[in-house]
């Protein structure tokens, strides 16, 4: 039998989800859809031909797997109001909403039931995401890879030894993409400065950064290395990388993850209300 997976809240990554679900067989009547607003489930219904409901019970007393796809500052709410459907019907909950901890979730459903958390980014949304997942005591081997199976539809997954990590995680792979955006705006200025059009800059630098991330990706060997590779003695990149680390970018970076982490613990606190 197929498993039926079912997401509370209809956005832009409970949609990529599903596009990735389906994209890998899942059939369209296996995937219910709980979202509030009428437009959007009639969009969802006719586009991706999912079962939509605007009631969240439904949804869990349906599926083996629910996404809880909303945003953190709704996540009391709407745990609470499904807690006591979830602990009758038992599925599988996922959380995809960053800054949750297990505590808060088993607090606001109650006890007993299977949880995964996970630390999804954004290229999720064109499935090249990368997801970190953590699973609590009562999701068992089958548990785990279905929800393994969910978020690999939209990248690459690995799980996580203990909740600790989740704060570096989301420094590093949730914030992430930021950081690469804001290098390829400041290369992209620096090409407008020495004088080229800004479309002559913007596709120079987006290629660039396609091409390393792709070289790296298919490359056993380290960043460094790689680096170390394309950097000839006394030449124009070696000049470069030398601008770069004496402004102390290695350091900088540094520092800026370890305020990420602290970011996101200090988050995880006030979310769940200290759990």
């Amino acid at each position: 039998m197929m498993t039926t997976i079912g997401f509370i809240g209809g956005g832009n990554m409970a949609r990529s989800l599903i596009n990735g679900l389906l994209a890998n067989g899942l059939s369209p009547e296996s995937v219910w859809v709980a979202e509030p607003d009428e437009a959007r489930r009639a969009e969802l219904a006719a586009s991706l031909g999912v079962q939509v409901c605007a009631d969240n019970t439904t949804v869990v007393a349906t599926v083996e797997a629910l996404v809880l796809a909303v945003k953190p500052q709704q996540m009391q709410t709407v745990c609470e109001e499904i807690a006591a459907t979830a602990q009758r019907h038992r599925p599988l909950i996922i959380s995809i909403a960053a800054g949750l901890r297990l505590a808060a979730l088993e607090h606001w459903l109650g006890a007993g039931l299977a949880l995964v958390r996970t630390m999804p980014n954004t290229p999720a949304l064109v499935q090249c995401g990368m997801t970190a997942l953590l699973a609590n005591a009562q999701a068992n081997t089958e548990q785990h890879a279905l929800a393994e199976s969910i978020l690999r539809a939209v990248g690459m997954t690995l799980w996580l030894d203990n909740e600790a990590q989740m704060d570096a995680v989301t420094a590093l792979s949730g914030s992430g993409p930021a950081y690469f955006f804001l290098v390829m705006e400041a290369m992209q200025q620096a090409g407008e400065q020495l004088g080229l059009s800004a479309d002559t800059a913007r596709s120079l630098t987006l290629q660039t950064a396609l091409g390393a991330a792709t070289m790296a990706t298919e490359s056993s060997a380290p960043p460094a290395t790689l680096r170390q590779q394309v950097t000839s003695p006394g030449g124009t990149t070696e000049r470069a990388i030398g601008i770069l680390q004496q402004g102390g970018l290695e350091s900088l970076f540094a520092h800026a993850l370890t305020g990420a982490r602290d970011r996101s613990a200090e988050l995880a606190e006030l979310l769940g209300g200290g759990r």
